[in-house]
């Protein structure tokens, strides 16, 4: 069966492609490259001993998305492509508007106008803000979010709720994941951070990796056991193989119209110090380390509550915080040779 893959040259849509492969799926590719790298693609034809089909285009362009979804008899869709800069969205949010919505609308529709039912979408742990109450469930309250970035995934959430309970022949999940690190073993793709890292995993290794002086610790009087903030990190082949038992789920489905909400982490939570103390012992460097200031909006700790999608959907998280930090460093170290 052929999937859909929008944004499927970035870092967790990549991973997603060569696991709907090892699963008997054909990926087809959507993605325009403004946020990532066409590099990915000649790692993907290693990996996968095939050149995977690949469209250099914007999701938005409905027209664009109708061809393909006929021209591929596309079985289902898992959408990536958006743009994910929680400060550039706060200084630019009509570009996110337009193209984080903009994009799962003209999916949406050109879907429903091919007799397309499974869908797939990319949500974040970033609409949850600071929770209440932790682990966080799905069914946890959910404030104003913190960011434009982070509203654009609460409204594409309920668009598809919407959508879904206007009674629309479409079956669709939102998996709302936590922090995902590492690589393949292969090192053959991975993370590809555009200018400064967001996250803090590809900025350690790059620090390691001499790129970066120094790395910034923000804040470490946080109510937490060693007062750094604390997170829920997830490799990214247990998201990437997430998305592929929740396309399952729905093809196993009968049709109709389904819609429901799953996190996506381990349920355990590591402090910023952990996974610096850790990175350390993985890639045996020191990290140049300095205390700065706390940022404006970051929780002091979030982690999942993953026993839902474990209970629904027979996934659970099988690789650990350790693995994820050595297969980032090795990826990191091959980006470094290629200089």
């Amino acid at each position: 069966m052929n999937i859909l893959v929008t944004g499927g040259a970035g870092y967790i849509g990549s991973h997603t492609v060569v696991a709907l492969s090892e699963a008997g799926f054909i990926p087809v590719i959507v993605d325009d490259f403004s946020n990532s790298d066409k590099g990915v693609l000649e790692g993907l034809e290693q990996i996968l001993g095939y050149k995977p089909i690949c469209y250099a285009e914007n999701c938005n362009n409905a027209d664009v998305m109708r061809r393909i979804l006929k021209e591929h008899a596309i079985g289902g869709a898992i959408h990536f492509a958006a743009f994910k800069a929680v400060g550039e969205s706060m200084e630019e949010p009509l570009k996110y508007y337009r193209n984080n919505l903009g994009s799962l609308l003209a999916l949406l529709q050109t879907m429903l106008e091919c007799g397309v039912p499974n869908l797939i979408f990319s949500s974040s742990a970033t609409v949850y803000g600071q929770p209440d109450e932790l682990p966080v469930k799905e069914d946890a309250f959910l404030p104003p979010s913190m960011s434009v970035y982070g509203n654009t995934k609460q409204i594409g959430e309920e668009i598809l709720r919407d959508t879904a309970a206007a009674g629309k022949s479409i079956k669709a999940i939102s998996l709302r994941y936590f922090n995902p690190v590492g690589a393949l073993p292969s090192a053959l793709i991975g993370e590809l951070p555009r200018g400064v890292p967001n996250n803090l995993v590809p900025f350690i290794a790059q620090t390691a990796a001499g790129l970066r002086p120094l790395l910034t610790i923000y804040g470490n009087n946080y109510d937490t056991p060693d007062g750094t903030c604390l997170r829920d990190y997830i490799h990214i082949m247990d998201l990437a193989e997430a998305h592929v038992e929740a396309l399952k789920f729905l093809l196993n489905k009968s049709s109709g119209t389904f819609y429901d909400v799953f996190n996506v982490g381990t349920g355990r939570a590591n402090s910023v110090l952990e996974i610096i103390r850790t990175f350390e012992e993985v890639s045996g460097v020191t990290l140049n380390c300095r205390l700065g200031e706390r940022r404006l909006g970051d929780a002091a700790a979030v982690y999942a509550d993953a026993s839902k999608i474990e209970q629904h959907l027979g996934w659970r998280a099988r690789r650990s915080m350790r693995e994820g930090l050595t297969d980032s460093w090795r990826w990191q170290q091959r980006l470094s040779n290629r200089l």
